[in-house]
């Protein structure tokens, strides 16, 4: 074996092999010399340079774009006309210098069959729900009434009260549609099954409104997706505190709350559009400020764009409320049979 290594760097390590008939993997186990292994070290062209490397990451670690994900960084300079790299390279950099993490366990819940309610338009579906603010001491709690419209994703109304009350839900609900200007028979109130929503008041409010009712199954909170969304968003605010010491304190924090959710929030599910920008119209208008920026961009560097120039997305012109699942239908002698 020791002459055979003599001649290796001067005979293919294949040719010596064949000859031996012997396995390439026997003999580099043989010789403990793993085969070599040419690597590319040429730069893609669409790759950054450490100068713009340093300036995105910059970017992300300002004081303005510190707390928001890379996705609502990019929709925020592209509306200001400014385009430095795509999403996922701003997550490459981050994940480089450790800095891309869940903030929390997250459990996968079952499928289950649920209401099924579409929007294809603000004022077609709203959900709401009430959920509680810890008080100043145990036990004690103030409860945030809110009523968001599924396609926009637009707060239509809030609340904060001492208690849990059909009535108070009532002159809220009423508030809401008198501000949105609802017509009778085109809006439905998705909500889960909680006192308020299931009681007297609301019922015959929703009735003399001509308002279609919706309520989730009982012991399900999924049913309610997009209220319950809000709600985390709510209380994983960074300024959120533990406890308010009084209904005025949490008054005061909601306020500004609601304003920045619906005028400066770039929701994920509306293509980082803010609410207002959605419910109003506006995104339309945004959407071609955004188009013109990526094609700036591509025209002044293509190679760092794949086949194509890049094209922002649109808010989803379809909302559901737990959609239907397609079934499969076969014939098998003339006879339908549904999987």
């Amino acid at each position: 074996m020791s002459n055979i290594e003599e001649v290796m760097d001067r005979v293919p390590v294949t040719a010596l092999c064949n000859a031996m008939g012997m396995a390439r993997a026997t003999a580099y186990r043989h010789w403990g010399t793993p085969p070599e292994r040419h690597r590319s070290t040429g730069v893609s062209p669409r790759a950054l340079s450490d100068t713009e490397n340093q300036d995105v990451l910059d970017i992300l670690h300002s004081g303005r774009f510190i707390d928001q994900s890379p996705q609502e960084v990019y929709a925020t300079l592209l509306d200001e006309g400014h385009y430095h790299c795509s999403i996922r390279t701003m997550y490459r950099l981050l994940k480089k210098h450790n800095e891309v993490r869940e903030r929390r366990a997250v459990i996968t819940h079952k499928n289950y069959k649920k209401p099924e309610l579409l929007a294809t338009g603000p004022n077609q579906v709203w959900s709401w729900d009430i959920t509680k603010l810890l008080g100043p001491a145990k036990w004690t709690y103030f409860y945030l009434y809110v009523i968001l419209d599924i396609f926009s994703r637009y707060v239509v109304g809030w609340m904060i009260a001492d208690r849990e009350s059909g009535e108070l839900a009532k002159v809220l609900i009423a508030q809401a549609c008198e501000k949105q200007k609802i017509e009778e028979d085109s809006l439905t109130i998705h909500s889960d099954r909680g006192s308020p929503m299931t009681s007297k008041p609301v019922a015959f409010l929703m009735a003399d409104l001509g308002i279609t009712k919706s309520l989730s199954r009982p012991h399900v909170s999924n049913d309610n997706p997009f209220s319950e969304a809000q709600f985390k968003t709510l209380k994983y605010s960074s300024q959120f505190p533990d406890r308010f010491g009084c209904k005025q304190d949490a008054e005061v924090f909601a306020r500004p709350f609601f304003i920045w959710y619906n005028d400066e929030h770039k929701h994920s599910g509306i293509a980082f559009y803010t609410p207002k920008d959605v419910h109003y119209g506006q995104s339309e208008a945004l959407h071609a400020v955004r188009t013109q920026t990526l094609s700036a961009a591509f025209t002044a560097h293509p190679e760092r764009f794949v086949k194509k120039a890049p094209v922002p997305a649109l808010p989803p012109v379809k909302v559901w409320i737990n959609p239907p699942i397609q079934k499969d239908v076969q014939l098998v002698d003339n006879v339908r049979l549904v999987a």
